[in-house]
């Protein structure tokens, strides 16, 4: 079929320039049509569907088609359609199609629906976003939120989403996002009172991500502790609202807790979104260094991910090493792209385990080696090299990192022979975190089922009645049968 309309389109050379315009123009009014029958039924699922739709013809946008769309969704002369046009470049290339295409519809919408409204605002937002006309975005941005604190209605709830979100993006475009931060609390309360979940949830992240923007992490986890939770309605946010949880128990060296969050980011996380995903496993990565665990290589040879996160594979060579002066000329090496990625701190926090790792090597080399010969294996390159070798073998003896004895008489450590691992709990430990981890998996997937709507209360008919009936008869009549066999 799409090879016949090419061909129909290539006959006519003198519409081959305005071919795409019309076409654009039509999907968009069958969007519009999608989402007046939403309103109308209170359909939240063709809403949603709408603006599936819309992303994906969101780079054949043009200023003449949205001119155009405007001119058909809103009534000519209004002050939303006045508001609305005022935004737009002035685009005389397509003046001729923008007449054409709405001649016949002007007097065909008079009263739009709320729902629509909202959407010409998120519609001409994205525009100007693509269009890099951050002033003008913001304009419409606050303009389109001004107007939804005035409508309450649950179908509208999944535009509001993507306007909130628009809306802080584009003031992180233009480096003031502090200054939405109050409005953002605002818009969570009215949500809040307004049942709004979806609302709630991308509201949530918007503000943590507004923190975690300026560092401000304890912030950030009293509003996280304190917001109210509930199932996740979309699993995009749920992969944001982990990964911001992620980053904020990593800050506050809550690792273990930290590795499952970001894991379980890049795990859920659509497979569209490769920036993302990369971000969670740069986090994860550092997480499970900071933890003690060395990443498995496939990690680092992910599809699309081999050149971003080569900075970090470089990083954990030197960490399984242990070598010291190699994780230091890492560490200057990619300095800018570890600024870049916020991680730099961490970084600085993996210097400790770079020297356990290596004493942790060294303890399984030698039985019994100086401890000038550690400071030298370990590169130290204080004022007492031997002193602080003596303070870090101390110190991960009693951690249990390794299993040894320091002399201190001699200036020896002493290492014990290494024991079978298979008398301890530790495979126990393995499997019941892996046997947990599918339980948690499968209860998600039997949490996230569709259904048909009201499919349980659907009315049962009299053949079925009659059956079920006349079953029950003989299961009641055989268990008498049963009692009576039995006394």
């Amino acid at each position: 079929m799409t090879q016949d309309v090419e061909m129909k389109e290539l006959q006519d050379p003198s519409n081959s320039v305005s071919s795409t315009s019309p076409s654009t123009l039509h999907h968009l009014k069958e969007i519009a049509a999608l989402i007046e029958t939403g309103a109308f039924g209170r359909e939240v699922r063709r809403i949603l569907r709408a603006v599936r739709l819309t992303m994906a013809l969101r780079r054949k946008l043009k200023s003449s088609v949205l001119s155009a769309f405007l001119n058909f969704a809103l009534a000519p002369g209004s002050e939303l359609h006045a508001r609305l046009s005022s935004y737009l470049p002035k685009d005389n290339d397509h003046e001729m199609d923008v007449d054409t295409a709405t001649a016949t519809t002007q007097a065909t919408v008079k009263h739009s629906p709320p729902e629509l409204e909202i959407y010409c605002y998120l519609l001409v937002l994205i525009f100007l976003i693509d269009q890099k006309k951050y002033n003008e975005a913001k304009a419409c941005a606050s303009a389109s939120i001004a107007r939804l604190k005035n409508v309450n209605r649950r179908t509208i709830d999944v535009l509001a989403s993507r306007l909130y979100f628009y809306y802080s993006f584009t003031y992180e475009l233009t480096g003031d996002l502090a200054e939405i931060r109050g409005n953002l609390l605002a818009l969570h309360r009215i949500a809040t009172l307004r049942h709004d979940e979806l609302g709630q949830e991308t509201l949530l992240n918007l503000l943590l991500r507004n923190y975690l923007h300026y560092n401000l992490y304890d912030q950030a986890e009293k509003l996280r502790s304190k917001a109210p939770r509930f199932e996740a309605h979309s699993n995009q946010q749920f992969c944001r609202y982990l990964f911001y949880l992620g980053k904020i128990r990593t800050i506050q060296l809550e690792y273990t807790d930290a590795k499952e969050s970001l894991l379980q980011a890049a795990r859920k996380a659509p497979v569209a979104a490769l920036g993302f995903r990369v971000q969670c496993n740069k986090w994860a990565i550092i997480v499970r260094l900071l933890l003690g665990e060395i990443p498995e290589r496939t990690v680092f040879m992910q599809k699309g991910m081999e050149k971003a996160l080569r900075p970090y594979f470089e990083l954990t060579n030197a960490v399984r090493i242990g070598d010291l002066e190699l994780f230091r000329s890492v560490a200057e090496k990619f300095s800018n792209t570890f600024n870049s990625d916020r991680t730099h701190n961490l970084i600085v926090r993996l210097r400790h385990n770079v020297i356990r790792t290596g004493l942790r090597n060294i303890s399984i080399s030698y039985s019994r080696i100086s401890l000038i010969d550690v400071a030298k294996k370990l590169r130290l390159d204080s004022a007492n090299p031997v002193a602080d070798a003596e303070s870090i073998v101390s110190k991960a003896i009693r951690d249990g990192a390794i299993d040894a004895t320091l002399d201190h008489a001699n200036g020896w450590m002493v290492s014990k022979e290494t024991g079978d691992i298979y008398s301890t709990n530790e495979p126990q430990t393995a499997f019941d975190t892996r046997i947990a981890f599918c339980l948690n998996l499968h209860n998600e997937a039997v949490r996230a089922l569709r259904f048909p709507p009201n499919s349980h209360k659907e009315k049962e008919s009299a053949e079925k009645r009659r059956e079920r009936q006349q079953q029950e008869q003989e299961l009641a009549k055989h268990i008498a049968e049963e009692d009576d066999d039995d006394f």
